[in-house]
């Protein structure tokens, strides 16, 4: 069960907006320092978006397992989290 709330769809939206916009400034062939600084706010975003879903799904997970299975469960987390 995953429990996506509207915190997280607009934290997704915005983050959309924001490669949206770094589109553009490539079209308009903005300085690159402006274009990195834009896409390292939007993986930013990302990342914590991606920590916010793994933490609120294992809070959810965890509450609802057997002890053998939170275990793997935290496991799991732990490897989507520091996956990069």
């Amino acid at each position: 069960m995953n429990n996506y709330d509207k915190k997280m769809t607009n934290r997704l939206k915005r983050a959309d907006g924001q490669l949206q916009g770094v589109l553009r400034m490539m079209q308009e062939e903005k300085d690159c320092i402006d274009i990195v600084t834009q896409l390292t706010a939007v993986r930013s975003s990302l990342d914590n978006l991606i920590g916010l879903i793994v933490a609120e799904n294992l809070k959810t997970c965890l509450l609802s397992e057997t002890a053998e299975k939170k275990e793997d469960k935290i496991e799991q987390a732990i490897k989507m989290i520091i996956k990069k």
